[in-house]
């Protein structure tokens, strides 16, 4: 299997989760731990209301890779970690689909959980993507959350980027 060295990949295709630890894990001997974050579709199967059936993103080529090369670049300058890759799909998603993987390595695994949430909660707020979802009661296009602007506030970086509660 070729090892992918890059730091962000945008695809149409799932990820083999163990397959990119493992490349990121071999590009540094010093590697002493690992943290990752997998986002996957939540299932509507559980019958509540605003579940939902599927998710459709899309994402600006070009523009998206450059910004959360940017983002890695802000975490390499806050942490002292010795990699990150980040992975987003975009197209059609179905229940319990993977979405997202951002996986960091450092020496220790404090800097390697901080970079991993300071690279999500920054993937929320700041990576151009557009997402559709497909509930029961319709498709709508999603806004970023208040929660999320919250998340990155607490890193000291501002954002406003939703709309008000309840949105997306």
């Amino acid at each position: 299997m070729k090892q992918n060295s890059a730091r962000v990949s945008i695809q149409i295709q799932d990820f083999d989760l163990n397959a990119e630890i493992a490349a990121l894990r071999a590009q540094d001997g010093r590697v002493g731990a690992v943290c990752c974050f997998v986002g996957t579709v939540r299932d509507c199967t559980a019958g509540q209301p605003g579940q939902i059936s599927s998710m459709e993103l899309e994402h600006y080529p070009g523009m998206t890779e450059a910004a959360i090369e940017a983002m890695i670049d802000a975490a390499v300058a806050r942490f002292d970690i010795l990699g990150a890759r980040v992975i987003h799909r975009v197209g059609l998603l179905q229940p319990l689909d993977q979405i997202v993987m951002v996986a960091v390595t450092s020496a220790h695994r404090g800097e390697s959980f901080a970079a991993c949430e300071f690279l999500i909660d920054y993937l929320k707020t700041q990576a151009p993507f557009w997402k559709k979802e497909t509930t029961p009661e319709g498709a709508r296009w999603v806004d970023a959350r208040v929660s999320d602007d919250a998340a990155l506030a607490r890193w000291g970086i501002g954002a406003s980027n939703s709309s008000g509660p309840g949105i997306g």
